[in-house]
């Protein structure tokens, strides 16, 4: 990066707006209109380097906090999601009595799990770095989105009827 403007990838596209990105490997993605000049895109870029530089460094400061698994580990990972989450998905449906249609372990990096318009539930491998009470939480809340396809009040009500301290549970998701 330099002083003036930060070093960018720019992906032009049929949008209308300009948009800033800072991906979790730490790129500055511009995406731009097709006929937005490159004078424009550099003033824009340049307008908005406090953001950049704020979000480079929280992106930074995720990835010293919790870097990317070995691929010995990552399978150690897999392993234990395959293992464990069957279990606690049928523990948390019967007494929730929500049962999800289908259950997949991914790799995303973004969400620890979601849950589809067809009740199909994934959960990341990645969540296995977490304690058993965050695990447990993301469980539930993929659960209760069989019921509640939103976050609303009523969702919230629903994972806390099985989750009283579903709050300091979620918590730990973000450390």
């Amino acid at each position: 990066m330099t002083k003036d403007k930060p070093a960018y990838e720019l992906i032009r596209s049929s949008r209308r707006t300009l948009a800033l990105e800072v991906t979790t490997d730490c790129r500055v993605l511009v995406r731009a209109p097709m006929r937005a000049s490159r004078r424009h895109i550099d003033e824009f870029v340049a307008g908005h380097t406090a953001w950049i530089e704020k979000h480079l460094n929280r992106q930074q400061s995720r990835r010293e906090s919790r870097p990317e698994p070995t691929a010995q580990e990552r399978e150690a990972y897999i392993r234990r999601a395959m293992a464990e989450l069957p279990g606690k998905v049928a523990r948390y449906s019967t007494v929730m009595g929500l049962y999800p249609a289908g259950l997949t372990i991914t790799g995303a990096r973004t969400r620890f799990g979601s849950c589809s318009g067809k009740d199909r539930i994934c959960f990341s491998w990645r969540l296995m770095q977490y304690p058993e009470a965050a695990i447990d939480y993301v469980v539930v809340h993929e659960l209760a989105h069989i019921r509640h396809k939103d976050h609303s009040q009523a969702f919230y009500d629903c994972i806390a009827q099985v989750m009283p301290d579903w709050r300091e549970r979620r918590a730990l998701l973000r450390q």
